[in-house]
C-alpha cells in the first residue's frame, strides 16, 4: 500500500520502525508519547490521546506510569480519550477502560475530569452510546458545525484480520463519514462495538500503530505492501491527512513485510 498513499509528501510522514521484540516496541511508543507530550504541554497547552484496548499497549502503560517515564510527563496537562471500545460494562474484564485505567490511569493518580471513557451498556444501546461519546468530542475540543477533533495522538492496534479501534472488515464503519463515532456490529464476533470514524483518526496531528506478535505478520504485510483493498484489510484507510503515521513493529510481526510483494 505504501506505493499507493497518493503523493511524496505522505509518503514522506509514514515511519515503519522494526523493533526485536514487544518490550522494544512499547519503548519506541513510550519514547514517541513523551517527545509528543512534551513538546505541546511545554508550549502551554493540553495534550489529548487516544487510547487502544489490546496487550500489546498494556506493555506501554506500564512503562508511562513507572519511572523514568512517569517523571518526564506533565500529566495534569494530558487529556485522555479512547479509540475504541468493546459494547460491554465498564468493569468487564474485556473492557478497554478498565485495562487503561488498571494499567496507566490509576497508577498515575490521573483527575477523572481528563478522563473521557467511551459509555456503553450504561445507555441501553450502542447508538445512544455513540451519540454520547460524538457529542463528548464535541465538547471537550470545542468543535463548532461540520470540525473534527484533532488528536495530537491516536494510539492504535493491528488484529490478524486487519482490523484497527473497532474498524472490522467489511463492516458499515469504514465508510461513516458524517459522524464521529460510529456504533459498529461486527458479524463474526456477534457484538457491537464503538469506534472513533475514519475521518477522526486521520485529522490526528500523529498516530501510531503498535504491532507485536506473529499472528499479526500477514495482516500487516498485507496492509502495508499489498493491493489496496481496504475493505478486507480496513488499516488501510488510516494515512493521516496532515499527520505522521507510525508503525511501531516487533521483528515476529515484520516477518510479513519480507513476505509481500508490493502491488506492482
Amino acid at each position: 500500500m505504501i506505493e499507493n498513499t497518493g503523493g511524496e509528501g505522505k509518503l514522506e510522514r509514514i515511519h515503519v520502525q522494526v523493533s526485536p521484540d514487544l518490550g522494544e516496541v512499547a519503548r519506541q511508543a513510550a519514547d514517541l508519547f513523551v517527545e509528543l507530550c512534551q513538546a505541546i504541554t511545554g508550549a502551554g497547552q493540553v495534550f489529548s490521546v487516544a487510547l487502544s484496548g489490546g496487550s500489546t499497549p498494556r506493555a506501554l502503560h506500564q512503562l508511562l506510569s513507572s519511572a523514568p517515564y512517569r517523571e518526564r510527563v506533565d500529566w495534569s496537562r494530558v487529556r485522555f480519550f479512547f479509540g475504541d471500545e468493546r459494547y460491554v460494562p465498564e468493569a468487564d474484564t474485556m473492557s478497554n477502560y478498565r485495562m487503561a485505567h488498571e494499567t496507566l490511569l490509576e497508577p498515575l493518580g490521573v483527575d477523572p475530569s481528563r478522563i473521557f471513557r467511551m459509555p456503553t451498556t450504561e445507555l441501553g444501546s450502542p447508538a445512544l452510546a455513540a451519540a454520547r461519546y460524538e457529542d463528548d468530542l464535541r465538547a471537550a475540543f470545542e468543535l463548532s458545525a461540520g470540525q473534527l477533533p484533532q488528536f495530537d495522538l491516536i494510539l492504535l492496534g493491528l488484529g490478524p484480520d486487519g482490523h484497527t479501534a473497532s474498524l472490522f472488515p467489511h463492516t458499515e464503519a469504514l465508510s461513516v463519514s458524517d459522524r464521529l463515532v460510529a456504533a459498529n456490529f461486527v458479524p463474526k464476533l456477534d457484538a457491537y462495538r464503538i469506534t472513533l470514524t475514519v475521518p477522526v483518526i486521520n485529522n490526528a496531528a500523529v498516530v501510531a500503530f503498535l504491532v507485536a506478535g506473529s499472528d499479526k505478520a500477514s495482516a500487516l504485510g498485507s496492509v502495508l505492501l499489498g493491493p489496496r483493498d481496504p475493505d478486507e484489510f480496513p488499516a488501510q484507510l488510516v494515512l493521516p491527512t496532515d499527520g505522521d503515521l507510525y508503525w511501531l513493529v516487533d521483528q515476529a510481526a515484520a516477518a510479513g513485510l519480507a513476505q509481500a510483494r508490493p502491488d506492482q
